[in-house]
């Protein structure tokens, strides 16, 4: 069975799908329709932007998803996909191309979660750290331990964890978990702490923006952050999205139900290889490929 799994922040690059622009006319006017939608011209930062431009939230989020979602368009009777997932912002683009919402629509929420995370941020200064190289149950433990918000809040692959919260409780942590035997605990160039409870002004304002948007059935199962579980019912679909912003991506135990379902070959749409280098981490056997 095939699974397609979609890129979250930080996997953008400059050039980011030009060649699809250039080369399809369906991609083309897709891409125009978004520049439209969103009141500036994102293509041009996609193709020609500075890694600054880049990096912004307001340009980051709705750059990775138009460039997922509209490669899943261009491959044509190529995307057929058992089950999809995403990686946090990836969960909107595997919700599209799934048949789950509209494109436009799809592009007006991720806009709308780009300015209220930029918003929350402003609100509340935070930031997030990767760990490396200790078991999940012992960063769990120290986290809990300290004073101030810091959570889990990506389980990338086994080793690979990313906290996430105030600031000062994050410098407090990254110091236990290295005493710990960290190899690494290294503070991220982030906006602020995604997946945490530092993100509920966000969560609330993005609540009202997903309650009032269509959801339909997928064309398939879609494995959600929240809980890691296959889910096709729309309203079920909505409470994981409005969920997804304080809580953690549990990507190392979606990867494994996949697999337990029976996902044998896993192929990554949107810019980078993230995620193709984290299934493979998580379980050699499977087939991993993707397009960018």
């Amino acid at each position: 069975m095939k699974a397609f799994v979609f890129p979250g922040q930080g996997a953008q690059f400059t050039g980011m799908g030009k060649d699809l622009y250039e080369n399809n006319a369906e991609a083309r006017a897709m891409f125009e329709k978004a520049n439209e939608i969103l009141g500036f011209r994102i293509t041009d930062l996609m193709f020609e932007g500075s890694a600054e431009d880049l990096k912004q939230t307001k340009v980051t989020q709705p750059a990775i998803f138009l460039h997922s979602v509209i490669l899943a368009k261009s491959l044509g009777q190529e995307f057929r996909p058992d089950m999809v997932a995403g990686h946090s912002l990836g969960e909107f683009s595997a919700l599209v191309a799934a048949g789950a919402m509209a494109f436009e629509d799809g592009l007006k929420l991720v806009a709308a979660r780009a300015m209220a995370m930029q918003k929350a941020c402003e609100i509340n200064p935070s930031t997030m750290a990767a760990i490396i190289a200790l078991p999940d149950e012992k960063v769990e433990e120290v986290c809990a331990g300290i004073d101030g918000v810091v959570v889990c809040a990506n389980y990338n692959c086994p080793g690979q964890l990313v906290i996430s919260g105030e600031v000062e409780a994050i410098d407090a942590a990254c110091e236990q978990l290295k005493a710990a035997g960290a190899k690494r605990a290294l503070k991220l160039p982030v906006g602020g702490g995604f997946h945490s409870p530092c993100m509920e002004p966000a969560r609330t304002e993005l609540a009202a923006a997903i309650e009032a948007t269509e959801f339909h059935k997928p064309v398939c199962p879609v494995y959600q952050n929240v809980d890691a579980l296959p889910h096709t019912d729309p309203a079920e679909i909505k409470a994981n999205l409005v969920a997804q912003l304080t809580a953690p991506v549990r990507w190392t135990q979606t990867v494994r139900n996949m697999v337990a379902d029976g996902a044998t070959e896993f192929v990554e749409l949107g810019p980078g290889k993230v995620l193709q280098g984290l299934v493979s981490k998580i379980d050699k056997a499977v087939a991993v490929s993707g397009f960018q």
